[in-house]
């Protein structure tokens, strides 16, 4: 099953949820990533790839700049009671999530200014973005997440609470590339380890709160995480809200076959390489999907009475029906007659095969079956259209034409078979 497993050891937030992701796109891919994280229509907003290192490990750092400006967070000393800074301050790339009930507030922050957005004008602005619907759709979940957390802390109904720092346009950024990374990796899976939160303190529009902060809490209900030893909040709201909406399950890594890794880079210096890494693979670990067997003697039928039993067997919904030569008491050649079939159709499956054939007696087996996935792809060749059938896992990737409609092109144009069938591989592989 294709899979991203994230490791959140050093926590989670959008930038670097972004960096690492962008990591396992290939290069053509990364390319047109980024020109479209670029032309969003989001004022001012500039997307950059840079190479970014931590403890020796090199990776990618993705730096949202609006209008030049670049966001800051600050973790707090209460022994000091002053921020606790490093040459670079900027270590998830976004700001702390807080929600409050006046517009007219302004937000308290070393830095720069902040837009106040309220979830009609982040859904205005997320419903104009040039990117695929499912992606607007995501984005737009992710924020609502982020809303309720906010609408909870602070005793709220959601329409009335106003974003601070995630309502500008550099974390709508974040969050959309994001959405739209996880749309063009396109994985079956999202597994991630337990979060590392952080600890100590944050400062934020509403003054220093503790690590994680509420909305983060609320929003890592029912999500495996700890605080550890690390002074900083390591896991943001954007973060747990995205991992919230993309991960269907958190745990330690399975059995894997790693096909990329990307490595997202922070920029605060822990001591530990400050990184989310995401592993793009096949998840081998997981249970294998399971089928019934089910088998028959028959020694005293003719062929087409086995025919028929067999195509009665197929649209019933059989996965698949065939018979083996074999040889039974008194030397007699037979047959022996097998369908496949999923588990809830096994009764069905049986009662077809005691009404349809001579047997007294029908053998059940449950098996696990190893599966590539499977899609329908339209491959254009020099012939024309061609219908196709892609399968891909287990480190394989292939694609064979569909037999009816390469034989329909082949006929039409007077080549062979083979010739057809090979043009689609070639023109599937461009």
């Amino acid at each position: 099953m294709r899979t991203i497993y994230l490791e959140c050891a050093m926590g989670a937030a959008g930038d670097m949820l972004m960096s690492a992701l962008s990591e396992l796109l290939d290069p053509a891919a990364r390319q047109e990533f980024f020109e479209t994280m670029n032309h969003l229509g989001l004022p001012g907003v500039q997307v950059t790839r840079r190479d970014a290192e931590s403890c020796g490990i090199r990776g990618t750092r993705v730096e949202v700049t609006v209008h030049g400006q670049e966001e800051h967070s600050e973790d707090v000393d209460l022994h000091t009671h002053a921020a606790h800074t490093h040459d670079h301050t900027h270590c998830h790339g976004e700001e702390h999530v807080h929600g409050h009930m006046h517009p007219g507030e302004e937000a308290a922050h070393s830095h720069h200014h902040h837009h106040h957005a309220s979830p009609a004008d982040i859904r205005a602005l997320v419903e104009k973005m040039n990117v695929p619907a499912p992606v607007r759709q995501d984005v737009l979940a992710v924020y609502d997440l982020i809303a309720q957390a906010e609408a909870h802390a602070h005793g709220c109904p959601v329409e009335q609470i106003h974003f601070h720092e995630v309502g500008t346009m550099d974390a709508v950024a974040d969050i959309t590339g994001v959405c739209l990374l996880m749309h063009m990796l396109a994985p079956q899976q999202v597994l991630a380890s337990p979060v590392h939160a952080g600890s100590g303190h944050v400062r934020c529009a509403h003054g220093v709160l503790p690590v994680p902060a509420p909305a983060t809490a609320w929003l890592l209900q029912g999500i495996p995480w700890y605080g550890g030893s690390v002074q900083g909040e390591l896991c943001t709201p954007t973060g747990a809200a995205l991992l919230k909406h993309f991960v269907t399950r958190f745990g330690p890594m399975p059995p894997f076959c790693a096909e990329k890794i990307g490595y997202g880079m922070g920029t605060k210096d822990f001591g530990a390489a400050n990184c989310v890494r995401a592993f793009l693979g096949q998840a081998e670990g997981e249970p294998l999907p399971k089928i019934v067997q089910l088998c028959c003697n028959l020694d005293d039928m003719t062929g087409e009475a086995i025919g028929f039993c067999t195509q009665v067997l197929l649209d019933a919904g059989a996965l698949d029906v065939f018979s083996t030569p074999i040889q039974m008491k008194k030397n007699r050649p037979a047959v022996l007659l097998t369908c496949l079939c999923r588990e809830d159709k096994a009764d069905e499956m049986a009662g077809l095969l005691l009404r349809h054939t001579t047997t007294l007696g029908v053998r059940r087996t449950l098996c696990e079956r190893y599966m590539l996935e499977r899609e329908a792809i339209t491959v254009d060749t020099e012939y024309g259209p061609v219908r196709a059938k892609r399968a891909r896992g287990w480190g394989v990737d292939r694609i064979k034409a569909e037999y009816d409609d390469a034989a329909r092109v082949a006929r039409q144009k007077g080549v062979p078979l083979r010739q057809v069938q090979q043009e689609v591989e070639k023109s599937a592989a461009k």
